[in-house]
């Protein structure tokens, strides 16, 4: 089995050639994104990152970032947002479960994405209405549109779980938690005797 790892990472800083509200952006698989809101860097980075993947050759597309302050509004601290396709959130959980990192399945629905239609480009970074209305859901819908078809791909949101403020609690100690890594590690575990590239 082989499993590639990418390293996502945008520098969120003011300069005279940062994009702008309006901008039309050419993703690495061709796709063009109508930019609204700049601070949703790391959704832009993020997609190119998962079309590059695609592109490299692969059959799961695992990744996790802090996505949204909408995963915290809707499941809290201690539990990550779940996007993507059947089988492969089906596996997160599976592993998050035996790892003690719950993560919740959240649905990608019709509407968000038609949501977030663009007049001059394929899609909206956010919410064409600037809603935050299902703000998770939103990122989830931008990220499955650099999924090529026939990979399965899960986002895990751990906008919450990412990082621990309160009393220690399991093997979580103040500060960073390291969430998702044990669910990683216990996914490659899972699908290594199946022959899959991750």
């Amino acid at each position: 089995m082989a499993v590639s790892g990418y390293l996502a990472i945008a520098e969120n800083m003011p300069s005279g050639s940062a994009y702008r509200p309006g901008d039309v952006i050419t993703m690495f698989n061709g796709k063009r994104v109508e930019v609204f809101n700049t601070d949703a860097e790391g959704r832009m980075v993020l997609g190119d990152a998962i079309a590059r993947a695609c592109a490299d050759g692969t059959d799961y597309v695992f990744e996790a970032s802090t996505l949204t302050g909408g995963q915290v509004i809707s499941l809290g601290k201690r539990i990550s947002g779940l996007m993507g396709s059947a089988e492969a959130t089906g596996l997160v959980q599976a592993a998050g479960d035996a790892v003690g990192e719950p993560a919740w399945p959240m649905p990608l629905p019709d509407d968000v994405r038609k949501g977030m239609e663009s007049e001059i480009a394929d899609i909206c970074q956010t919410n064409a209405n600037l809603d935050r209305a299902g703000h998770m859901l939103q990122g989830g819908v931008f990220l499955r549109e650099f999924v090529e078809p026939g990979v399965e791909w899960a986002h895990i949101d751990i906008a919450g779980p990412g990082y621990h403020s309160g009393e220690a609690t399991g093997y979580w100690t103040k500060g960073g938690t390291g969430v998702p890594i044990r669910t990683l590690l216990q996914l490659v575990e899972t699908l290594s005797g199946q022959g899959e590239n991750l």
